[in-house]
């Protein structure tokens, strides 16, 4: 689950990690009234206006602007918000912006970027951070690899002042500011391990020319796992900003993630779905999506998910591969028959059964008459969805 910037740095403030005076808005309206709220409070004229999407390069799309001037500040509201923001992380179809956060301007000294996420390769929780933040950091990622300094978080001693102190040193931060940011890292360590979070990123990290070291922007996605544990959450998910179809498949607890092929796939269990997609890109195929209907999936949650398959208009065919162990083979198939008559059937259809209630699953249906091509085993059926969507218009 991801949230919006301004969101992220209510969860900061909230513990006590130091973030600029700011007012998000959901209008123009209440954007323009924010603007002298803001300048008020931090007793300075130069605000910046940002809009507010679930994606990066948002100063690089056009969609931060510094206002030095009441006059400045709403010139770029009226052009921000509403406007299809582009960025390489939107894709070409950009996104609406239709939240803005109106910031106060800060005299910078120097821009860094810090992130925290779990690194897979060694099983536990980095910090990296580079002296080089701000809009080019990827740039340096790519060709400046050594100039991203990482330190793991041992889970059993957390976050030490050595490895802060360590840190600062890389960063060239000494003095005042390096206590300073001591203190930051602590507390943004232990909001990164008590809300669960997967990613918490902090670009730019600034320090200014008092001496202070704040988190310009925040950047932080939640485990979906662990949102049981934070319900408060939920009143911060911006349906605006999700898939339709994954927010779709949550109600129904399918495990689903939209992708950019053209086969949709509907498999019950998650190793046989990864293994499903890997077959179809074998065999030349795009695979559409993730989706794992689960073990214990009754006729009802099959035919949610063939119709949220459907859904995607890029899915040229589709196919069904089911092991019946938990999930019966015959569950399936009523599922699968029960979305076809319901939303009809556009495009061709795949379907692979084996284990508990084959027979009689292929049974039904070979009597539904649907047109529905049986497949003998996995490779089969991988073969025929991806000849089936070539020739597909």
């Amino acid at each position: 689950m991801k949230i919006h910037e301004y969101q992220g740095k209510q969860l900061l403030r909230k513990y006590g990690v130091p973030v600029p005076a700011g007012i998000p808005a959901t209008s123009v309206e209440d954007a323009l009234a924010a603007i002298p709220k803001v300048q008020e409070q931090s007793g300075n004229e130069v605000v910046v206006v940002k809009a507010q999407i679930h994606a990066g390069g948002r100063g690089k799309g056009g969609g931060v602007k510094v206002a030095k001037t009441r006059a400045d500040a709403e010139a770029a509201v009226k052009k921000i918000f509403g406007m299809t923001l582009v960025t390489p992380q939107t894709g070409p179809e950009g996104k609406k912006v239709q939240r803005l956060l109106v910031e106060q301007g800060l005299a910078i000294e120097h821009e860094y970027y810090l992130a925290m996420l779990l690194d897979r390769a060694v099983g536990r929780v980095i910090v990296m951070a580079s002296a080089e933040g701000g809009m080019d950091i990827e740039e340096v990622a790519a060709k400046h690899p050594e100039k991203i300094f990482k330190h793991t978080i041992n889970p059993a001693t957390g976050w030490q002042d050595w490895q802060s102190r360590a840190l600062a040193k890389q960063l060239g931060i000494a003095g005042k500011v390096g206590l300073e940011l001591g203190g930051f890292l602590k507390t943004l360590t232990r909001c990164y391990e008590e809300m669960d979070c997967s990613m918490l990123e902090v670009n730019p990290l600034v320090t200014t020319k008092d001496g202070k070291v704040l988190a310009l922007d925040a950047k932080i996605s939640f485990d979906d796992n662990a949102l049981y544990r934070h319900k408060e959450l939920e009143d911060w998910r911006d349906p605006n900003e999700e898939d339709a179809a994954e927010q779709e498949a949550k109600k129904w607890d399918l495990s689903y993630i939209s992708l950019d092929g053209n086969i949709g796939c509907m498999v019950n269990g998650a190793g046989l779905a990864m293994s499903t997609m890997d077959i179809i890109k074998y065999y030349g195929g795009a695979p559409a999506n993730f989706l794992d209907v689960g073990g214990g999936a009754t006729a009802e949650k099959v035919t949610a998910a063939f119709k949220i398959i459907t859904t995607d208009p890029e899915v040229k065919a589709i196919f069904v591969n089911i092991f019946g162990g938990i999930m019966k083979c015959d569950t399936i198939a009523q599922g699968v028959i029960t979305a076809v008559k319901e939303v009809g059937l556009k495009v061709p259809l795949v379907v692979r059964l084996e284990g508990t209630n084959v027979e009689l699953g292929k049974k039904m249906l070979a009597e539904s008459g649907l047109n529905i091509v049986a497949a003998a085993d996995m490779a089969d059926g991988a073969q025929k969805v991806v000849k089936a969507a070539k020739e597909t218009r």
